[in-house]
């Protein structure tokens, strides 16, 4: 496999700056030492803006300098002022926790004096109570015996251990009676409602299907009534058909005698005609059909 490289293109080399021809005779001019440029007196202008701007820029150094020491010493006094201010909030807080401290330990002691005299006052009512309740023992001991049921009446006793517990038993047996009486009463008039109910719902049934067949022997009265009037519809239209076929029969019989060759061109054009008019009753008959349809919609 053979490759080709061609050489880069080199650079246009630059143009030769155009000289002109001379023309004329050359002249020259004298000029003498400080007629031109007088150094002393050029130099001087320069002289005073370099003098200028070092002594301008010195000064601004100087200040520079002068303002950092200043803010160094400020930063110094505020680093002081902080630091004061660090060493009375620390003593503050520690202030602060020192009464907090015996704020709490005051309050402790305070509770515990509380909690002593309350321990206390319950011994001096508990004392009390005890010395009340023990003068007052016997009669409450015998009051507490009556009450509980160590002395009572024989009759009494007879009454609620024998007559009360047969007088229950019989109201709970007149009164479970009763609640089966209730529930087979229940169960009766259920019984019944449902009887009634299923009456009444096949009495609506029969009445809905009646209607139903009322309303679709409507509906084939008027479809019956609509394809009479199609049917006489599509007769009109086959009498005027079979008119129009005699008028046309008869205007080609009287041009027969003069032209004979047209004859057989009418009677094309004739037949066409016809076959058109044939079809028409089938074109009636297949859009009577849409008032039946419309009354049904009508009926529904």
């Amino acid at each position: 496999m053979l490759k080709t490289q061609t050489d880069a293109f080199l650079d246009r080399p630059p143009s030769p700056l155009f000289i002109p021809s001379k023309s004329g005779v050359d002249v020259a001019t004298q000029i003498l030492e400080g007629e031109l440029f007088d150094f002393d007196i050029e130099v001087k202008p320069i002289l005073e803006v370099l003098v200028g701007k070092t002594v301008e820029q010195a000064l601004l150094e100087v200040m520079e300098e002068e303002e950092l020491s200043n803010l160094r010493a400020q930063q110094r006094r505020f680093k002081e002022l902080r630091n004061t201010e660090l060493v009375e909030t620390q003593r503050l807080e520690e202030q602060e926790r020192r009464h907090r401290e015996e704020k709490e330990r005051r309050m402790k002691q305070q509770a515990e004096v509380l909690r002593k005299e309350r321990e206390t006052g319950e011994k001096i009512s508990a004392r009390a109570f005890a010395q009340s309740y023990l003068a007052d023992l016997v009669p409450s001991v015998f009051g507490s015996l009556n009450e509980n049921g160590y002395f009572y009446d024989p009759v009494e006793r007879d009454v609620e251990t024998y007559f009360m517990p047969w007088l229950l038993e019989r109201v709970e047996g007149e009164l479970s009676q009763s609640m089966i009486s209730r529930t087979v009463l229940d169960a009766i008039i259920r019984d019944v409602v449902k009887k009634r109910f299923e009456v009444y719902h096949k009495l609506e049934e029969a009445a809905r299907l009646a209607v139903e067949q009322e309303a679709a022997a409507k509906a084939a009265e008027e479809r019956k009534k609509a394809e009479e009037i199609a049917a006489k519809a599509a007769e009109e239209a086959k009498a005027e058909a079979g008119d129009e076929r005699e008028g046309g029969a008869e205007g080609d019989g009287g041009e027969t005698a003069d032209k004979p060759d047209e004859e057989s061109v009418a009677g094309e054009d004739g037949g066409s005609e016809r076959a058109p008019t044939a079809d028409t009753p089938g074109e009636t008959e297949q859009k009577d059909p849409e008032p039946a349809d419309d009354a049904d919609a009508e009926q529904e």
